[in-house]
């Protein structure tokens, strides 16, 4: 029969405290980890949507079109950051269930996550815009929008979509020339540019179905919108018809939207400390009774 092996008490408890605390150690840093690189997640975040007033009825070539347009814009989204269709057009279904749309992602995100992005906006479009002929979708990452008419591909549309302005900073006369260094160097990009001066960053994109010169009249105006709709604003959002600029203070952006996850990740190291330590005091306690009985 195999002899047990009688450790000292003090080295029972100093086992179980070490024993508790690579538990601990490792726990928390998988919480760490979780709390960090979590851009992705921001990426499907709501900005703004748009429906039209028409509707379609179920079951109808129009339902059919779009539905094949959404399936489309999920199985391209995996290959290509930006894609067009046109679905029914040229067939023998009538004129007004053809589906023309698009799809756009951030120009730096990850091609795994542009995925995710418009995986994310075809499911909720419907939601959002339930039965409508016409419907726009922008999150963080990405954009989608369809129409029973062509006419918007390619063609510049510079109405304001949405605008967001922060608080103003006020009597900062170095925070606004970084500022106007950064929004001067934006409406100068061709597709999607990102640019900093100092602790003010920002990025701009137009639609991949503008030409270059459209693209560069669209930033010129999201630009000249950003600041006569925002005025000293320490961060500021423009989305204008087929393009976007943006800029903030360093950290802005992360202070409000990484807030959230920073308290989720307090209370998970809280919970995680509190079971843990609750674990290393029943060991030693386990030792003292079996050290009283032995």
């Amino acid at each position: 029969m195999p002899r047990r092996i009688q450790l000292p008490f003090t080295q029972e408890i100093i086992i179980a405290l070490r024993l508790s605390s690579l538990l601990f150690f490792f726990s928390c840093s998988i919480v760490l980890r979780s709390g960090h690189g979590d851009y992705p997640s921001r990426a499907q975040i709501f900005v703004y949507a748009g429906c039209s007033q028409e509707k379609y009825q179920p079951n109808s070539p129009f339902e059919e079109n779009l539905n094949t347009f959404l399936s489309s814009v999920v199985s391209s989204s995996s290959e290509v950051t930006y894609n067009s269709f046109a679905i029914g057009n040229g067939t023998s279904a009538p004129p007004e269930a053809t589906v023309y749309g698009l799809y756009q992602c951030r120009g730096d995100l990850h091609p795994t996550d542009c995925s995710k992005c418009v995986g994310r906006s075809v499911n909720q479009i419907g939601l959002v815009c339930p039965y409508t002929t016409g419907a726009t979708l922008q999150l963080e990452g990405c954009y989608l929008r369809y129409e029973h008419s062509g006419d918007f591909l390619g063609k510049l549309d510079t109405s304001v979509r949405y605008k967001k302005c922060s608080k103003s900073v006020d009597n900062d006369v170095e925070f606004f020339r970084r500022r106007d260094d950064v929004l001067a160097d934006l409406q100068t990009a061709n597709g999607f540019r990102v640019s900093s001066s100092g602790l003010v960053e920002g990025f701009a994109q137009c639609l991949g179905d503008l030409t270059v010169s459209d693209c560069s009249s669209c930033l010129v105006d999201a630009v000249g919108k950003l600041k006569s709709m925002c005025g000293s604003a320490a961060a500021a959002d423009v989305f204008l018809g087929q393009c976007y600029a943006r800029y903030w203070g360093s950290g802005y952006y992360d202070e409000t939207l990484g807030s959230h996850n920073d308290d989720q990740v307090g209370r998970s190291v809280a919970i995680i400390v509190g079971v843990f330590t609750g674990l290393a005091v029943l060991v030693v306690l386990l030792s003292i009774c079996k050290k009283a009985m032995g």
